[in-house]
């Protein structure tokens, strides 16, 4: 059985290739406070006891005395903290990525925002890939440069369309 296409305004022509690892360090999670949504706060909540040890240590040391979800709200929701100019959640890589991976699902307890990265709905609800001069995009990463990669998004997100494809179930 086919599953239906996620309508993706950009999909055709967008290109993206993750190069964490590979000449990235993670610069997507660099100064990142992904959204929080309440029912991902709650998972993290239930799984906190296994998150904190996989830190680094000064993200440990936040998280302990402030908690990893600050109040300040972005579009409602609370977001993560900060620790030494990455994500909590960053040690060489995502911890929760890893987290997940490790149990089957590498989305498990990512935020949606980072799940679903570099795909998101634009001020009409459509769905596009985030790419350098579309839409106003306003990072400037390497990866969201079509120039930088001969890869289709459609190719190379196709669990993060999978993903996507499940929200609007």
């Amino acid at each position: 059985m086919t599953r239906p296409r996620l309508p993706v305004v950009n999909l055709d022509e967008a290109r993206f290739e993750c190069t964490y690892g590979r000449g990235c360090d993670g610069v997507c999670c660099r100064e990142g406070r992904p959204l929080l949504y309440q029912e991902e706060i709650a998972r993290l909540d239930r799984t906190l006891s296994r998150i904190v040890p996989l830190l680094r240590p000064e993200a440990q040391a936040v998280v302990r005395r402030l908690g990893y979800a600050t109040s300040r709200r972005r579009l409602g929701e609370r977001m993560a903290r900060n620790a030494g100019g990455f994500c909590v959640f960053f040690n060489e890589g995502c911890v929760l990525h890893r987290l997940g991976a490790g149990e089957g699902d590498r989305f498990r307890y990512k935020p949606a925002v980072c799940s679903l990265f570099p795909l998101q709905r634009n001020d009409d609800g459509n769905w596009h890939v985030r790419q350098k001069g579309y839409q106003g995009e306003p990072w400037g990463l390497f990866c969201l440069d079509p120039a930088n990669s001969g890869k289709p998004a459609s190719e190379s997100l196709v669990e993060e369309l999978a993903l996507a494809r499940s929200f609007e179930a």
